[in-house]
Protein backbone atom coordinates (compact mmCIF):
# COMPACT_ATOMS: atom_id res chain seq x y z
CA UNK A 1 0.00 0.00 0.00
CA UNK A 2 3.05 1.68 0.70
CA UNK A 3 3.22 5.14 -2.18
CA UNK A 4 -0.31 4.56 -3.45
CA UNK A 5 -2.89 7.47 -3.67
CA UNK A 6 -5.91 6.69 -0.71
CA UNK A 7 -9.48 6.57 -2.66
CA UNK A 8 -11.91 8.86 -1.10
CA UNK A 9 -14.18 5.77 0.01
CA UNK A 10 -11.20 4.38 2.14
CA UNK A 11 -11.06 7.62 4.00
CA UNK A 12 -12.01 6.73 7.26
CA UNK A 13 -10.31 3.31 7.11
CA UNK A 14 -7.17 5.06 6.90
CA UNK A 15 -5.07 5.21 9.76
CA UNK A 16 -2.99 8.18 8.40
CA UNK A 17 -5.92 10.17 7.37
CA UNK A 18 -7.34 9.53 10.40
CA UNK A 19 -4.24 10.91 12.35
CA UNK A 20 -4.79 13.84 10.15
CA UNK A 21 -7.78 14.55 11.31
CA UNK A 22 -7.15 14.30 14.79
CA UNK A 23 -3.72 16.51 15.00
CA UNK A 24 -5.46 18.86 12.55
CA UNK A 25 -8.38 19.08 14.78
CA UNK A 26 -6.17 20.00 17.56
CA UNK A 27 -3.97 22.55 16.21
CA UNK A 28 -7.40 23.96 14.84
CA UNK A 29 -9.11 24.07 17.80
CA UNK A 30 -5.78 25.60 19.80
CA UNK A 31 -5.98 28.37 16.70
CA UNK A 32 -10.12 29.16 17.43
CA UNK A 33 -8.79 29.31 21.27
CA UNK A 34 -6.45 32.02 20.50
CA UNK A 35 -9.52 34.21 19.59
CA UNK A 36 -10.91 33.92 22.88
CA UNK A 37 -7.99 34.77 23.97
CA UNK A 38 -7.57 37.58 22.77
CA UNK A 39 -11.54 38.67 23.57
CA UNK A 40 -10.09 37.96 26.95
CA UNK A 41 -7.63 39.96 27.04
CA UNK A 42 -9.66 42.95 25.25
CA UNK A 43 -12.10 42.28 28.18
CA UNK A 44 -10.11 42.67 30.99
CA UNK A 45 -7.63 45.31 29.84
CA UNK A 46 -10.86 47.27 28.15
CA UNK A 47 -8.40 47.80 25.00
CA UNK A 48 -10.92 47.71 21.96
CA UNK A 49 -10.80 48.81 18.35
CA UNK A 50 -14.79 49.60 17.59
CA UNK A 51 -16.72 52.12 18.86
CA UNK A 52 -19.45 50.26 19.91
CA UNK A 53 -17.36 47.58 21.80
CA UNK A 54 -17.35 50.78 24.48
CA UNK A 55 -20.74 51.11 24.69
CA UNK A 56 -21.05 49.11 27.73
CA UNK A 57 -18.11 51.30 29.36
CA UNK A 58 -20.13 54.66 28.43
CA UNK A 59 -21.05 56.76 25.83
CA UNK A 60 -19.18 59.73 23.85
CA UNK A 61 -15.60 61.19 25.10
CA UNK A 62 -16.20 59.05 28.34
CA UNK A 63 -16.38 55.75 26.09
CA UNK A 64 -13.54 56.69 23.40
CA UNK A 65 -10.74 56.27 26.45
CA UNK A 66 -11.60 52.37 25.79
CA UNK A 67 -10.69 53.08 22.35
CA UNK A 68 -6.67 51.94 22.71
CA UNK A 69 -4.28 49.66 21.72
CA UNK A 70 -3.11 46.88 24.70
CA UNK A 71 0.47 45.56 24.74
CA UNK A 72 -1.05 41.96 26.11
CA UNK A 73 -4.13 42.11 23.29
CA UNK A 74 -1.87 42.85 20.78
CA UNK A 75 0.69 40.29 21.73
CA UNK A 76 -1.87 37.39 21.66
CA UNK A 77 -3.23 38.86 18.45
CA UNK A 78 0.41 38.56 17.00
CA UNK A 79 0.05 34.87 18.23
CA UNK A 80 -3.15 34.00 16.53
CA UNK A 81 -1.84 35.79 12.84
CA UNK A 82 1.20 33.78 13.14
CA UNK A 83 -1.21 30.21 13.63
CA UNK A 84 -3.12 31.39 10.43
CA UNK A 85 0.01 31.93 8.82
CA UNK A 86 1.66 28.53 9.50
CA UNK A 87 -1.87 26.31 10.63
CA UNK A 88 -3.42 26.92 6.98
CA UNK A 89 -0.76 25.96 5.26
CA UNK A 90 -0.52 22.68 7.57
CA UNK A 91 -3.96 21.72 7.23
CA UNK A 92 -3.50 22.14 3.50
CA UNK A 93 -0.21 20.11 2.96
CA UNK A 94 -1.22 17.71 5.48
CA UNK A 95 -4.01 16.65 3.58
CA UNK A 96 -2.61 16.01 0.39
CA UNK A 97 0.74 14.67 2.11
CA UNK A 98 -1.51 12.14 4.10
CA UNK A 99 -3.47 11.38 0.80
CA UNK A 100 0.04 10.36 -0.80
CA UNK A 101 0.64 7.13 0.73
CA UNK A 102 2.91 8.14 3.53
CA UNK A 103 4.03 5.14 6.37
CA UNK A 104 2.28 5.78 9.92
CA UNK A 105 4.79 6.27 11.53
CA UNK A 106 6.44 8.85 9.13
CA UNK A 107 3.46 10.60 9.14
CA UNK A 108 2.54 10.55 12.72
CA UNK A 109 6.36 12.23 13.83
CA UNK A 110 5.34 14.99 11.42
CA UNK A 111 1.78 15.23 12.68
CA UNK A 112 2.98 15.17 16.40
CA UNK A 113 6.01 17.47 15.82
CA UNK A 114 3.93 20.05 14.16
CA UNK A 115 1.28 19.94 16.68
CA UNK A 116 3.74 20.04 20.07
CA UNK A 117 5.86 22.80 17.80
CA UNK A 118 2.80 25.13 17.72
CA UNK A 119 1.47 24.83 21.04
CA UNK A 120 4.88 25.43 22.79
CA UNK A 121 4.90 28.64 20.46
CA UNK A 122 1.51 29.80 21.72
CA UNK A 123 3.10 29.33 25.42
CA UNK A 124 6.16 31.07 24.46
CA UNK A 125 4.36 33.92 22.57
CA UNK A 126 1.70 34.47 25.66
CA UNK A 127 4.09 34.19 28.15
CA UNK A 128 6.67 35.12 26.98
CA UNK A 129 9.46 33.06 27.17
CA UNK A 130 13.11 34.65 26.12
CA UNK A 131 14.10 33.76 22.24
CA UNK A 132 14.92 31.70 20.71
CA UNK A 133 12.31 29.40 21.68
CA UNK A 134 9.54 30.59 20.01
CA UNK A 135 11.73 31.68 17.01
CA UNK A 136 12.92 27.85 17.14
CA UNK A 137 9.22 26.26 17.89
CA UNK A 138 8.51 28.12 14.83
CA UNK A 139 11.01 26.73 12.54
CA UNK A 140 10.07 23.48 13.88
CA UNK A 141 6.50 23.74 12.65
CA UNK A 142 7.48 25.29 8.82
CA UNK A 143 10.19 22.78 8.39
CA UNK A 144 7.63 19.70 8.82
CA UNK A 145 5.31 21.18 6.90
CA UNK A 146 8.30 21.85 4.51
CA UNK A 147 9.22 18.49 4.90
CA UNK A 148 5.05 17.34 3.73
CA UNK A 149 5.15 19.93 0.93
CA UNK A 150 8.39 17.83 -0.24
CA UNK A 151 6.80 14.10 -0.11
CA UNK A 152 3.58 15.22 -1.81
CA UNK A 153 5.85 16.95 -4.79
CA UNK A 154 8.20 14.28 -4.73
CA UNK A 155 5.26 11.36 -4.95
CA UNK A 156 3.24 13.33 -7.64
CA UNK A 157 5.53 14.58 -9.93
CA UNK A 158 8.17 11.62 -9.35
CA UNK A 159 10.91 14.06 -8.05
Amino acid sequence: RRGEMAKSTQLIDNEVFRAYATYTAIVLLKMMLMSLITAYFRITRKAFVNPEDTASFGKGESAKKFLRTDPDVERARRGHLNDLENIVPFVGIGLLYALSGPELSTALLHFRIFTGARIFHTFAYLIPLPQPGRGLSWAVGYSVTFSMAYKVLKTAWLL
